[in-house]
């Protein structure tokens, strides 16, 4: 079997012959090559079918459309970091394979209130989405994510002085107590480009903040301009805590009301236009309930059935209910680390524990028992003993500049490992798409 990049070459050849023989079969079924990338190939076709997807998801959005060339180029070059993303992947061994993607793709209908998979591809369908497209997508989605938490996420490092450099930093900021809600635009500029590379990018940057000064729509530009994830969703970015933008952001924010854009900032990623959507404080004591509980857990595994663990439980819970101790049972019997304690999990704050544990036992009262609930880890019975309202105002403010932290470090680092992944790469235009 031919490789794409030879397949692209034999395909560039065959094209040039196919025009030389006559403008009469020249136009059918002849596709061409927009990018070479390393040993594979973006053709026209596939570039065609991205634009017409993301342009019914635009048009879905009531988000204007910017120019087809400007659209077609932004779409080319989110490609080509894919299918840079895609390559690494296979070669260090990361892949998704179709059970794991049916699994996400299932959670995903049901997010989406479908009954089943089937009535989910078939609302796609209607509204002109090719579900076997759609797969693919939500596969590169899922490498992207594990490519990001492996090569990025995984390395960061934050230290507790840097949390406390970090608050004492922002008591002495303005604004300290606000959520910002922003969209941006980002202009990526090649970690290796020359000047004359990072004057062109700036042209563009000014060419997009010229078109917002002229009154057209931010989502607009975004999607005609920006380089970031988020461009085809008009580049909103949501709310934001104050405390968890980068200086250069906070700076220029300060001085900003709601509808306003920024001039070109320039960061070592490239060049940014930001505008405030609005402001909201936040600067409220953060009260929660916790619950002190206590369980017992029989796991799953290859040599134990769900019936079995099931089973296993069922008697335990039992004697509990004629009155066996349960803290006794716990320590003769649970699979769990807090078996010792007698399965006394401490307090519990929302979240802690996995979504089935918690719906359980938020509906118990205190003292009360559960019925057999399952899990990923197995089946479990769970007790309450206590309830407390607890103010962690002081926990969630270090908690919210360890997310800050890591959201910068992360947000660079990832800029940073992609344009290392492009400088050493073979990408080679054709047809003037660049």
């Amino acid at each position: 079997m031919l490789s794409k990049k030879i397949f692209a070459f034999v395909l560039i050849a065959f094209t040039t012959v196919a025009f030389a023989a006559g403008p009469q079969k020249q136009s059918t079924s002849i596709d061409r090559i927009e990018v070479v990338v390393n040993d594979d190939v973006i053709t026209h076709i596939e570039l065609d079918a991205r634009v017409a997807s993301v342009t019914r998801m635009l048009e879905k959005q009531k988000t204007m459309l910017p120019e087809k060339s400007v659209l077609e180029r932004q779409i080319l070059e989110r490609m080509i970091t894919e299918m840079l993303q895609s390559q690494f992947a296979k070669e260090s061994g990361l892949r998704v394979d179709d059970v794991m993607l049916d699994k996400t793709i299932l959670r995903i209908a049901q997010q989406n209130k479908f009954p089943s998979v089937a009535a989910f591809r078939a609302k796609l369908e209607e509204d002109g989405t090719d579900f076997k497209e759609f797969r693919e997508e939500i596969r590169s989605e899922m490498i992207s994510a594990r490519l990001k938490e492996r090569e990025v996420d995984n390395k960061l490092v934050i230290s507790e002085n840097e949390i406390d450099n970090y608050l004492s930093n922002q008591e002495r900021q303005e604004g300290k107590g606000e959520e910002l809600q922003l969209a941006h635009i980002m202009i990526v500029v090649p970690e290796q480009a020359n000047a004359d590379k990072i004057k062109t990018y700036r042209n563009r940057a000014d060419q997009a903040l010229a078109k917002l000064q002229g009154g057209s729509p931010f989502s607009q530009v975004a999607a005609g301009f920006s380089d970031a994830e988020d461009a085809l969703k008009g580049g909103e970015l949501g709310w934001r805590p104050a405390d968890r933008l980068p200086p250069l952001f906070s700076e220029t924010l300060q001085k900003m009301k709601p509808g306003e854009v920024s001039p070109v900032l320039r960061s070592p990623s490239g060049f940014h236009i930001i505008k405030l959507l609005d402001r909201r404080s936040k600067d409220a004591p953060v009260v929660i309930t916790q619950t002190h509980a206590r369980h017992i857990l029989i796991k799953t595994s290859e040599l134990v059935s769900e019936n079995d663990a099931k089973n296993r439980l069922q008697e335990i819970k039992q004697r509990i209910d004629k009155g066996a101790n349960f803290a006794e049972q716990a320590r003769l019997y649970s699979e769990d680390g807090s078996a010792p304690q007698g399965g006394d999990l401490n307090w519990l704050s929302p979240g802690e524990t996995v979504p089935e544990f918690e719906t359980a036992m938020d509906a118990l009262k205190v003292g009360q028992v559960s019925g057999l609930v399952q899990s990923g880890f197995g089946w479990h019975v769970i007790q309450v003993l206590e309830r407390r309202n607890t103010d962690v105002t002081v926990e969630q403010k270090r908690q919210r500049a360890r997310m800050a932290i890591r959201t910068v470090k992360s947000d660079e680092a990832l800029q940073d490992w992609l344009r290392q992944l492009r400088d050493r790469a073979f990408i080679e235009y054709h047809n003037g798409t660049k």
